[in-house]
């Protein structure tokens, strides 16, 4: 796990219930660790009969809470009060897993562990992560707390469906760290510089059918497209990412629109674009078609096979006709991927098309771009400046690529 900005300095505390499923916790703790938190592990004492108090320690380096009257090595308080400093620093609180037990707790306000009194203390926002066994969290009761904590303006995380140890099959499984944390961003980044924006995000190299079975394509993964969809989730955006991509997960909060040629992608950004702040396009559209698309299978045979090709859809200067009318979107960012006279290409495309901002890489790296987790790039603007970006990963780019537009749209 590397480090994001975002969660850099961040005080969270993570409450740990009574649930097999605490061994996922024991991950989320090294996890947020890595990524640069400082992680304060609140046990209740069903918990640790699931998960030693040290192992946590170890994963965060810090001091686990397991008891409110005594301090001990590892796991009290120096005072019956002191729940309150650490209720008080904090940027954020987790339970996860949550038992329909604790979830009871705090929507009735009962506070008679320290888990459930330091979140009667805490007035940063409270997450809360249910995990039980088959048919519990389907029980009327567990639903109405749970109603209640979300009325409240706790944010509760659906569990996943799945199997259990006790072998049934239901809703109730504590989701992966990686969704835990995507959530985690969302909560820790909904107030920032974008909040109350707009943007839209496409990603993926687009699919120009052949027949059904085959078609043309290009390399591109859409790595740099979803990184970029989450630097704008973690500055407080609402996202719309229209995306040719089945592989990646789709960054928690944001709004996934599946697409697969040119032409559809043409037709998902202009209706999407008519009411946001900014586009980014990211995705590596096809610039050729199939002139027709046979509609059953070609057969191989003995002679070459002859394919008409005709010209895609160009959706940078259908967007820039309809911004033309409409003045949205209000920042429009292009990428370009060239083989060569990089800058002078970039610096055409930019003016063409009408781009507030140009992202071009250099496609004949063979340590960046096309399916790697890093890039090179180099960013123009409108008004002639030029910013090389040295070979780092595509997360970095993409939050600089979101300081950049919303520069912009200051």
């Amino acid at each position: 796990m590397s480090a994001i900005a975002l969660l850099r300095d961040k005080r969270i505390i993570l409450g740990v219930c009574g649930s097999i499923a605490a061994y996922k916790a024991a991950d989320l703790a090294s996890k947020l660790t890595q990524a640069g938190a400082s992680v304060d592990v609140v046990m209740t004492e069903a918990a640790q009969r699931f998960v030693s108090p040290l192992t946590f320690q170890a994963l965060s380096g810090r001091p686990v809470y397991t008891d409110m009257w005594r301090a001990e090595f590892g796991g009290g308080l120096p005072s019956h009060i002191a729940h309150i400093g650490l209720a008080e620093r904090a940027d954020l609180m987790v339970v996860a897993p949550a038992t329909a037990n604790t979830l009871a707790k705090l929507a009735g306000g009962l506070a008679d562990d320290l888990l459930t009194v330091t979140a009667l203390a805490i007035a940063c926002p409270l997450m809360i992560a249910p995990a039980m066994d088959g048919g519990m969290y389907d029980h009327p009761a567990v639903q109405a707390n749970r109603e209640i904590l979300s009325s409240r303006g706790a944010h509760v995380i659906e569990p996943e469906s799945g199997r259990f140890a006790s072998g049934l099959v239901g809703a109730g499984r504590l989701p992966e760290t990686a969704a835990l944390i995507g959530h985690i961003r969302r909560v820790l980044g909904r107030d920032g510089e974008l909040a109350g924006h707009k943007l839209v995000v496409t990603a993926g190299g687009t699919r120009e059918a052949l027949d059904p079975v085959r078609f043309i394509t290009n390399r591109s993964t859409g790595k740099q497209g979803y990184a970029i969809a989450q630097a704008a989730l973690d500055a407080g955006a609402e996202v719309v990412l229209i995306s040719t991509t089945a592989h990646l997960p789709t960054p928690v909060g944001a709004r996934k629109v599946t697409v697969g040629s040119a032409e559809s992608m043409k037709d998902a950004v202009l209706a999407h674009v008519a009411d946001s702040s900014a586009l980014i396009m990211a995705a590596a559209v096809a610039d050729y078609t199939p002139r027709t698309v046979s509609e059953q299978k070609i057969k191989k045979s003995d002679k070459s096979l002859t394919l008409p090709l005709t010209r895609t859809p160009d959706i940078l200067m259908a967007v820039k006709a309809q911004r033309a009318q409409t003045g949205y979107p209000m920042i429009v960012v292009g990428f370009a991927a060239e083989s060569e006279n990089l800058v002078e290409n970039a610096s055409g495309k930019l003016q063409s098309k009408g781009l507030d901002l140009l992202v071009a890489n250099d496609i004949t790296a063979d340590d960046a771009g096309f399916a790697a987790d890093t890039n090179r790039v180099v960013v123009l603007d409108m008004d002639g400046g030029l910013h090389s970006i040295e070979r780092t990963s595509k997360d970095n780019i993409g939050a600089y690529i979101i300081e950049r537009v919303g520069g912009l749209l200051e």
